[in-house]
C-alpha cells in the first residue's frame, strides 16, 4: 500500500485529491478492460466459444493420447471411418464404402474418395493415406502400438485405392480407424521418423483449420476448400481455463458459450439445477468410459476366488452412485458398456440386485471367514483423484454396515503416478481405476485387461493385459475365447463369444465394474446444436448461435 502525505497548503491539498480521482478513474478503465471481467464470449461473439480444462498437450496426431488433444485433432481432420451420429457402428469418411476383406481376414483394401484437399493445398490421395498411417506406426509416438501391434503392411495400390496388410486377423480393425489420431495429414507437412512430431501445428484435410494454438487458447477457422458438409458457424475459439471452478463461473457469466469438460459433481449438479429454470441448458451424453476395481488375486484373501465374489456380490452400484456423483452415471454390469450390442449384464444375472450383503456374507463364510476372522481386504484408491477417494469410503462404510464384521476393508490412497508405476508390480490387492477406451468396440474392453501372453494358473499372469491393469488374470480359455472373437467376422457369432467372456468376468472377478459415468455438457440459451461424438468427443461443426 502507498501513503500520500498532504501537502499544508490548500493546492497542495487539491492536487492531491485530483491525482487520487485520476488514479481509481484508471484503475476502473484498467478493470474494466481486464481479461476477467471480458464477457466477449456469449451472444457477442460471431465465433462459438468453448471452455474446458482439457489443456492439449500436443497437436501431433502420432503422438496425442489424450482427450484435449484428441478433441481438437478430431475437428480438424478426417478419418477413413468415422462413427454414426449418436452409435458406436462406423461410416465411410475418407474410405467411399466399408472395406473388403480378404477370406484370411489378413487383408483390407480401401477405395478412397477423390477431390480432397489438405489445409496447406496438397492434394490427398492413397499415398498420403499411406503416409499417414505409416508415420503414425513408425515415428513411436504415445499411440503407435495401437496400429504398430496390428499392422503388417501399408500400401497404395492404386491412386485411390489403399491396401493394409495385418499380422493376424482383428474383426474390430475397422473401428480402430476411427480413432481420432489415425488421421490424414499432409506428407508436405510432416515427416516420417522416430519422434520426428510437429506439436504446436496441424494440417489436415478436416473442416477447420488451426489459425492460433496458445496455452490458453485455440482458434479454429473455417476451411473454405472442405470437401464435405462445412460448419454452420463462423468458427470455434477453445477457451483453456485453469480449473473446474474457473470453467463454472466462467459459464454462469456467460463468457463462454459451451462448457462441461472436467467439472466436479457438486458443480454439474448445481448448473443441471439452473438449466431446470431455463437459465441455460444441459445436454446429457451416455458415457463410454468405465470405473471398476481391479482385484489382484495374486493376494490373500484375494487369491481365494470366493473373497473376490463376495466383494462383487456386497457391491452397491447405486448407492456408491449417488453418494460420489449425485447419481451422474448408471450402474455398471459388465465390463463392456451397455452402448454396445453385446453388452451382458453378467454381475447382475451373477449376483442378483445391487448390494446383496446375504450373498456376500454366505460367500465369505465357505471362504472360511467369520467374525472373529475376518477377512481384510485392502484398497487403494489415487489420492489427486477425489472420485476415487470418496469411492474408497463409501465401500468401506458399506463394507461395515452390512457385512456383519466379516470383511475388513482398510482404505489408503497414492498419487496416480506411483500407483499406474506399482500396479503392475503388484503392489496393490484392489485398485479404483477407470479405462478410457481407445477405440469403440468390444475387444477394447476385454483385451486389454484379459489377455495374457505368458502365465499359469498357479502364478496368474506374467505378462500380459492383465499385468498393465493389476488384476494379475490368468485363464487360458478366456484367452482362447478372446482370440476367437477377434478373428470371427460374424457379428451374431462374435456376440455370443462376448456372452461367454462377460459370464466367466463375473464369475471369476478379476475386475469388478462400478458405474458409467454420464457426460454432460452445458450450452447457453442462444447456443443449438451442441453434441458428442460416441467417444465423447464435441463435435463443432454443427453448433451455432441464434
Amino acid at each position: 500500500m502507498y501513503w500520500f502525505p498532504f501537502f499544508s497548503r490548500p493546492w497542495g491539498r487539491t492536487k492531491q485529491i485530483i491525482s487520487l480521482a485520476c488514479i481509481c478513474l484508471l484503475l476502473l478503465v484498467s478493470c474494466a478492460k481486464s481479461p476477467q471481467a471480458d464477457n466477449s464470449g456469449g451472444s457477442n461473439n460471431p465465433r462459438i466459444i468453448i471452455g474446458t480444462t482439457n489443456k492439449p498437450r500436443t497437436l501431433d496426431p502420432a503422438d496425442a493420447y489424450e482427450t484435449g488433444s484428441l478433441g481438437l485433432i478430431y475437428n480438424m481432420s478426417d478419418r477413413l471411418y468415422t462413427y454414426k451420429a449418436g452409435s458406436t457402428d462406423i461410416q465411410p469418411q475418407l474410405a467411399t464404402e466399408l472395406p473388403k476383406i480378404s477370406a484370411d481376414g489378413l487383408t483390407y483394401t480401401m477405395a478412397l474418395r477423390q477431390g480432397v484437399v489438405f489445409h496447406d493445398g496438397e492434394k490427398f490421395n492413397a499415398a498420403a493415406m499411406a503416409f499417414s498411417l505409416n508415420r503414425f506406426i513408425k515415428n513411436g509416438g504415445k499411440p503407435a502400438f495401437l496400429l504398430g501391434d496390428i499392422i503388417a503392411l501399408v500400401s497404395s495400390t492404386g491412386e485411390y485405392e489403399l491396401t493394409v496388410k495385418l499380422k493376424q486377423p482383428f474383426a474390430a480393425f475397422p473401428s480402430l480407424l476411427a480413432f481420432s489420431g489415425v488421421c490424414a495429414v499432409s506428407p508436405k507437412a510432416y515427416k516420417i521418423g522416430e519422434g520426428e512430431f510437429n506439436p504446436n501445428n496441424f494440417v489436415g484435410t478436416g473442416p477447420y483449420k488451426l489459425s492460433k494454438f496458445a496455452t490458453d487458447k485455440v482458434q479454429l477457422d473455417i476451411f473454405d476448400k472442405y470437401w464435405g458438409e462445412k460448419p454452420i458457424n463462423q468458427g470455434v475459439t477453445l477457451q483453456i481455463l485453469s480449473s473446474g471452478v474457473n470453467l463454472y463461473n466462467a459459464f454462469r457469466k456467460k463468457s463462454i458459450d459451451v462448457g462441461g469438460l472436467s467439472m466436479d459433481a457438486d458443480q454439474i449438479r448445481s448448473l443441471q439445477e439452473k438449466a431446470k429454470n431455463g437459465d441455460w441448458q444441459a445436454i446429457a451424453n451416455s458415457g463410454s468410459v468405465i470405473s471398476f476395481m481391479a482385484v489382484n488375486r495374486n493376494q490373500k484373501p484375494l487369491d481365494n476366488p470366493l473373497v473376490r465374489q463376495a466383494l462383487a456380490a456386497m457391491m452397491d452400484r447405486k448407492l456408491l452412485l449417488e453418494r460420489v456423483l449425485y447419481g451422474q452415471g448408471q450402474p455398471a454390469y459388465s465390463m463392456v458398456p451397455n452402448t454396445f450390442d453385446v453388452y451382458k449384464p453378467a454381475f447382475k444375472e451373477q449376483y442378483g440386485s445391487d448390494g446383496n450383503a446375504e450373498k456376500a456374507k454366505e460367500l465369505l463364510k465357505q471362504a472360511g471367514f467369520s467374525k472373529e476372522k475376518p477377512a481384510k481386504v485392502e484398497l487403494w484408491y489415487r489420492s489427486n483423484v477425489m472420485t476415487t477417494g470418496l469411492t474408497a469410503i463409501v465401500m468401506k462404510a458399506i463394507a461395515k454396515k452390512t457385512m456383519d464384521g466379516l470383511l475388513d476393508i482398510e482404505i489408503n490412497g497414492i498419487d496416480s503416478t506411483s500407483a499406474y508405476k506399482y500396479i503392475p508390480q503388484g503392489a496393490y490387492a484392489t485398485t479404483l481405476l477407470e479405462w478410457y477406451p481407445d477405440f469403440l468396440d468390444a475387444d477394447n474392453y476385454v483385451q486389454p485387461f484379459l489377455q495374457c501372453e505368458k502365465g499359469s494358473n498357479e502364478k496368474g499372469c506374467e505378462k500380459g493385459g492383465s499385468v498393465s491393469q493389476g488384476s494379475f488374470y490368468y485363464s487360458d480359455s478366456m484367452n482362447k475365447l478372446i482370440e476367437a472373437q477377434r478373428k470371427e467376422q460374424d457379428s451374431t457369432k462374435r456376440k455370443q463369444f462376448f456372452a461367454e467372456i462377460q459370464d466367466i468376468i463375473a464369475k471369476d472377478v478379476p475386475y469388478i465394474p462400478l458405474w458409467q459415468k454420464q457426460d454432460y455438457l452445458f450450452a447457453q440459451n442462444s447456443v443449438s446444436g451442441v453434441k458428442q461424438d460416441a467417444s465423447q468427443l464435441v463435435i463443432y461443426g454443427g453448433i451455432k448461435k441464434s
